[in-house]
């Protein structure tokens, strides 16, 4: 599930429990309906409330980059447990996204 909170130029999405192949594909439908819609500077990722994620997650996140990148905007990927940040780490996502 996702939640998003509007703050003028910026999205936050709020993740709720897994990021898995089975719902990742429904996460990227509503997180990239928004972007169009709003065409936002900041795109928030926030990772409070995840409990799991494989690597349709990292899918997630590279896809909304790639968006975000080609409207002028910047990803930014917050609460992250140690253990999805080393994931992150690992696959280079801290390269293209500010994980704090």
């Amino acid at each position: 599930m996702v939640n998003f909170m509007y703050e003028e130029r910026r999205i936050t999405a709020g993740i709720l429990g897994e990021i898995d192949h089975h719902n990742a594909a429904m996460m990227r439908r509503k997180i990239d309906m928004e972007l169009k819609e709003r065409l936002p500077e900041e795109m928030v990722f926030d990772f409070e409330h995840v409990t799991f994620m494989d690597s349709s997650g990292i899918g997630l996140i590279m896809g909304r980059y790639r968006l975000m990148n080609e409207i002028g905007g910047k990803i930014i990927i917050k609460n992250v447990s140690d253990r999805i940040k080393k994931v992150m780490k690992l696959s280079g996502i801290d390269k293209v996204a500010r994980i704090m």
